[in-house]
């Protein structure tokens, strides 16, 4: 299967979809997919057998993480691997934002202020339309063909980096914290809160005008108040009754209480 972001060689120049070409396949103009080695080769002319003339090669943008396909011709992945980290990627989307993920308990543990207990009572408040309005988001702005190869290509990287970590020190700190024997609701609301602040913080690699199933402001993430949180190294669970904020190696719970 063919990853974001896919591109070809042929020994002389490289071989990908831009942005302009993204657009086309979006509006139907173009079937193809922007992803796939063999579409790529089909549109740029090496037609059937003649993509066995090609070299392909894959590079992730927010991991950094180049990989080598397939090599038909003379070896240049060094060269592929040079050109593909310089690249511009608003040229390929300009509505991906490239930036490091970070794993917000790596970051120490980190004291709340009154200033992130205001961010939290925001986040709880859109928490619950996440996951739906960050889909049909990214959707709605970039096309089903090319949020399917970019929008996975984020999700796995996000996912692959913190997120099963995070949910797993966040699950052993509320029950160092309350016991073993809590309830399976609560564990549930816990896992569920913590599996909508990851899809908030995945937004936050999009830079979209309008944001499906909730009001905020034009050009505004109304996701932001997590990500700010979570790039702070805080991260919010909810028990079903009350928030807490997690920080540090071990998840700490640094604050708990009801927000209004």
């Amino acid at each position: 299967m063919c990853n974001f972001f896919s591109f070809n060689s042929d020994g002389k120049e490289f071989y990908w979809f831009d942005w302009e070409l993204r657009k086309k396949v979006l509006a139907g103009k173009l079937d193809y997919e922007p992803d796939s080695h063999t579409s790529i080769a089909d549109y740029f002319g090496f037609k059937g057998k003649k993509e066995d003339s090609l070299n392909k090669y894959e590079y992730n943008p927010l991991t950094k993480k180049f990989r080598v396909d397939q090599i038909n011709i003379k070896d240049d992945s060094r060269k592929a691997e040079v050109w593909v980290k310089s690249l511009d990627f608003k040229e390929v989307c300009p509505l991906l934002i490239v930036k490091p993920i970070i794993h917000p308990f790596k970051l120490g543990v980190v004291k709340p202020t009154k200033k992130d207990i205001e961010l939290l009572k925001v986040w709880a408040s859109v928490w619950d339309s996440v996951r739906d309005s960050v889909w049909d988001s990214v959707g709605a702005s970039v096309g089903a063909s090319v949020r399917d190869s970019v929008w996975d290509s984020v999700r796995d990287s996000v996912r692959d980096s913190v997120w099963d970590s995070v949910g797993a020190s966040v699950r052993a700190s509320v029950r160092d914290s309350v016991g073993a024997s809590v309830g399976d609701s609560v564990w549930a609301s816990v896992g569920a809160s913590v599996g909508d602040s990851v899809w908030a913080y995945t937004s936050g690699y999009f830079d979209l005008a309008k944001w499906q199933h909730i009001k905020h402001t034009k050009g505004r993430n109304p996701y932001q108040p997590l990500i700010t949180l979570w790039e702070k190294g805080l991260v919010p669970s909810f028990d079903g009754k009350k928030w807490q904020l997690h920080s540090g190696e071990k998840a700490k719970i640094v604050w708990a209480g009801k927000v209004k």
